[in-house]
């Protein structure tokens, strides 16, 4: 089976010829980073819009699928645009990486899209940041979703100074808690309170639900993060925001707890822990030591050990990551967390 760990290691650059002239290998992002005033809001999403389908990463299995992931656009009452190669297979990639960040930037292009959607994760997103024209889309910029995988592509838009989504993909199931997340944010503009949920220990296997506070206190901040993996892969690329005085948004999937440990420490040594106002993480799911080893800690000491120590507001138990019912969280977008309470506060809407 295909990891994703295994294949953080390489990002390609190179172009080929068989794209056409349109796309080619632009420079990476330069200049100062953005401040949070210089960020950018795409327009919100309306009923009947067309929403972009892409595949940066992972493939799609078959036509079926794309059937499925028609008809829940279509429930969202808007018009399903499927990118020219979405169905293109490379291995365990949707197509070569020209090929998709092609799709990608045909989407952000076409002036009758309103928004794109990833349809999936997997791995391969990485692989195109060098293929992307961020400053065409910051220019004329659309709201971009996804999570998981999507956290390069996410990461690199707020490096951009453009806001996203780290949200459902098209291919979620979509039950009503991540519907109404994703239509509040991307159709309505609101800046909603997300509260940890507690729980009675009837569900789950019996164990109780609730915030857990590795540091008290309040904290106010641009909300950067997404799939820790993802995120600590980026580490010294010129894709990676400016995490000053900003709130950690995390979340994991399938990760033991000493590759939690790993990746958290190779953020404190690159200074970016050190930088931030706060951190909130999500969920976990299956990191218990999911493919034997070390398992002297649990999930939650190795991040209470981490984060207690950096003596700014931090807690766990956001609807963050994968999960059904998971939340939709504005990349980029100001907010204020209360860890105590166990709450996040959206302080400006995502899309204009």
């Amino acid at each position: 089976m295909y990891s994703r760990r295994n294949a953080l290691a390489g990002i390609g650059a190179a172009v080929g010829a068989g794209i056409g002239t349109e796309l080619g290998a632009f420079p990476a992002l330069a200049g100062p980073l953005p401040s949070v005033r210089d960020m950018v809001r795409p327009p919100r999403l309306r009923n009947g819009d067309v929403l972009g389908l892409v595949a940066p990463a992972g493939f799609v299995a078959d036509r079926f699928g794309l059937d499925e992931i028609g008809a829940t656009v279509r429930a969202m009452g808007l018009k399903p645009r499927f990118a020219p190669h979405l169905t293109d297979r490379d291995g365990y990639l949707a197509g070569a990486d020209e090929v998709r960040a092609h799709d990608l930037m045909t989407m952000f292009a076409d002036d009758s899209v309103r928004a794109v959607m990833a349809v999936r994760g997997g791995w391969g997103t990485a692989r195109l940041l060098p293929l992307l024209d961020f400053a065409a889309i910051r220019a004329k910029p659309k709201l971009f979703a996804g999570f998981s995988d999507n956290t390069a592509l996410g990461l690199a838009l707020a490096r951009a100074g453009v806001m996203s989504i780290h949200g459902p993909t098209a291919a979620t199931s979509w039950p009503a808690a991540s519907w109404e997340s994703f239509r509040q944010i991307a159709f309505e503009g609101a800046m909603p309170t997300y509260a940890v949920p507690v729980r009675d220990g009837t569900g789950l296997g019996g164990r109780g639900i609730g915030v857990k506070t590795f540091h008290g206190g309040k904290a106010r901040g641009r909300l950067l993060g997404g799939n820790l993996a993802v995120l600590s892969a980026l580490v010294g690329t010129p894709y990676l925001p400016d995490f000053d005085g900003a709130i950690l948004f995390l979340e994991e999937t399938n990760e033991a707890e000493y590759r939690i440990d790993r990746m958290l420490t190779q953020l404190a040594l690159a200074g970016v822990l050190g930088k931030l106002a706060g951190v909130v993480f999500g969920q976990c799911t299956h990191c218990d030591n999911p493919d034997g080893g070390y398992s002297n800690f649990t999930v939650y000491e190795v991040l209470d050990r981490r984060f207690a120590s950096l003596g700014i507001p931090a807690f766990q138990g956001l609807m963050i990551g994968h999960i059904a019912g998971q939340i939709s969280v504005p990349q980029g977008a100001m907010a204020e967390i209360d860890a105590d309470a166990g709450t996040l506060r959206l302080l400006e809407a995502a899309v204009a």
